[in-house]
């Protein structure tokens, strides 16, 4: 299966997920905690189930790592060359919130590295999606537009991305390099994709995350033209480590 293809199944099956997510937020549902006290609603599990189902049918020869069964040892993940990478929701607080900014993420990592992606936003109406050899996208269902990055920001306003549910102290301070800034507060992995249309031009994150709340929006900035790397420059990667905590990164669009 080619890339096209394969982008165009990702999407099909996000969307499916994102119709079974549509079905409980538009009603009550349970939230419970996990260990870590992240939330967790019925929501979460019925889209893992859709979204691992369709994908072991999909590539069967690829694993799958989502964050509702993210209990695969090291010993295993460290000899995976490809896998898939899942956050059924992403921005479950925003689920929760009923503010509709939420995602469903699908990514593609083959070594260290997301190489196609679908974020999928079924409150909003609106997909994002990406692979390595056909570029980056905003699908609205009757339309599809090609992203790309904003280089030069507007008569020298820099527009920072910051997490409606996750404001960090760190950030007032990076914002401080600046000389005009405009904040834009958005949930989930949007904040990437804010990036990827050319609707912000940075976005720092300086607080914690987890691989699966990147991985997708990752591919779809890097691709439609953004830098995604560590604070020391070095490029954000994924499954090589123990652990699924990120180190601190910026997303930018900006030329140096």
């Amino acid at each position: 299966m080619n890339q096209t293809e394969l982008l165009e199944e990702t999407l099909i099956l996000a969307r499916k997920a994102g119709s079974a997510i549509m079905g409980i937020y538009n009603k009550d549902f349970n939230v419970e905690y996990k260990a870590d006290e992240s939330p967790v609603t019925d929501a979460d599990l019925a889209a893992h189930k859709i979204i691992s189902a369709g994908l072991k049918k999909l590539t069967p020869d690829i694993p799958v790592l989502s964050e509702e069964s993210a209990d695969i040892g090291w010993d295993v993940r460290q000899t995976w060359n490809s896998y898939w990478l899942v956050d059924p929701i992403d921005g479950t607080k925003e689920f929760i919130k009923k503010n509709g900014e939420f995602t469903v993420n699908i990514a593609l990592i083959e070594n260290g590295k997301p190489v196609l992606a679908v974020v999928d936003a079924p409150a909003l109406g609106v997909s994002y999606i990406a692979a390595e050899a056909i570029g980056a996208f905003k699908d609205k269902g009757d339309e599809r537009i090609e992203l790309k990055v904003t280089t030069k920001p507007n008569k020298g306003l820099i527009r920072v991305v910051g997490s409606r549910s996750h404001p960090s102290p760190d950030l007032a301070e990076f914002v401080k390099r600046f000389d005009e800034v405009e904040m834009v507060s958005k949930g989930s992995s949007l904040k990437l994709c804010l990036v990827a249309e050319g609707s912000a031009d940075i976005y720092p994150r300086l607080g914690p995350t987890c691989e699966w709340d990147t991985g997708a929006g990752h591919a779809i900035a890097e691709i439609a033209g953004a830098k995604v790397t560590q604070l020391d420059g070095s490029p954000l990667l994924y499954n090589t480590k123990d652990e699924y905590l990120n180190p601190f990164f910026v997303v930018s669009a900006l030329e140096e």
